[in-house]
């Protein structure tokens, strides 16, 4: 039979084991542990003393920042794991998240310059549906962004920019089919409006657009005196949101009401800039292949 002091002995042992463990399973915190993409998880570092930091977000992305922000482009359960490193002595915690399909369509835009997140709006379903199809399919994987204009907008979908050879004029492929178009006041080509491409007005009277090709607004801060030289010019209304936008993060309003505006950027704005910033030759074609992977988020 044990004696009360052994029995004492034991628990005090297990108390401390119990401390020891809880102390490495609080080295990060999530604020929610259910979330809605596209919605990014913003991971918090509860270590202080770490001079070293190796996260594993369980999809097969890493960063060894100190709080990171990562975005999940598929539903599931992921285990994450943090590991924390002092000098040769290293501790690690995990904890799991639940990551829940995007309400409406959600689709991602992978490049060499990062990741860009876009919803596409309902009410242009033609686009809309279009769109979503071909990012399914994975229509539009290692095709190039074929057009770039700094200042203006980046441009791809050209199914012919797959493998093209350097030098290659390209920007005149498509699935073979065009789209009615879509106009909707509502939808302006503020900076990071995703478009639909199309052929111009002499050939195409109807404004339909490509049935692949599209491109991602750029431009420039807007003042009032342009908008209102387009608004007389074209017989359209800016609300004052809409041109607090133009005068705030910028877009090219020239092209609002002739072509079909059917989503957005919602994350990833600055990479934009970044390829708009590519030295281009001939055709405005990128000099470097500049490589597209676009998913839709389920």
């Amino acid at each position: 039979m044990r004696s009360p002091i052994s029995r004492f002995a034991a628990c005090v042992c297990l108390a401390v084991l119990l401390s020891n463990c809880s102390k490495q399973n609080v080295l990060f915190r999530i604020p929610q542990q259910v979330v809605k993409m596209p919605s990014g998880v913003q991971f918090e570092n509860q270590n202080l003393e770490g001079d070293r930091f190796e996260w594993d977000f369980g999809d097969g992305k890493k960063s060894t920042e100190k709080n990171p922000k990562h975005f999940y482009l598929k539903s599931g359960i992921y285990n994450v794991q943090l590991k924390v490193y002092k000098g040769q002595k290293m501790n690690s915690s995990q904890q799991k998240i639940e990551i829940l399909p995007p309400d409406g369509c959600v689709i991602s835009i992978e490049t060499p310059y990062g990741v860009m997140l876009a919803k596409l709006y309902d009410q242009t379903p033609l686009h809309r549906d279009n769109f979503f199809k071909h990012a399914e399919e994975g229509f539009y994987n290692d095709l190039l962004f074929h057009r770039v204009i700094n200042g203006f907008m980046i441009q791809g979908g050209d199914p012919n920019s797959r493998g093209a050879a350097p030098g290659k004029m390209l920007g005149s492929g498509g699935p073979g089919y065009t789209i009615p178009a879509e106009f909707n006041p509502l939808y302006i080509h503020k900076k990071g409006a995703l478009a639909a491409a199309r052929t111009g007005d002499q050939v195409n009277p109807k404004k339909e657009s490509s049935g692949s090709q599209f491109y991602i607004v750029q431009g420039a801060i807007q003042a009032d005196q342009n908008l209102n030289m387009l608004e007389d010019r074209k017989g359209i209304k800016y609300s004052d949101a809409q041109r607090n936008i133009y005068k705030t993060l910028g877009g090219t309003p020239s092209l609002d009401m002739e072509y079909t505006v059917f989503g957005e950027i919602i994350e990833g704005l600055e990479i934009i800039d970044k390829i708009a910033a590519v030295k281009t030759e001939r055709g405005d074609r990128p000099t470097a292949d500049v490589k597209m992977v676009i998913k839709a988020l389920h």
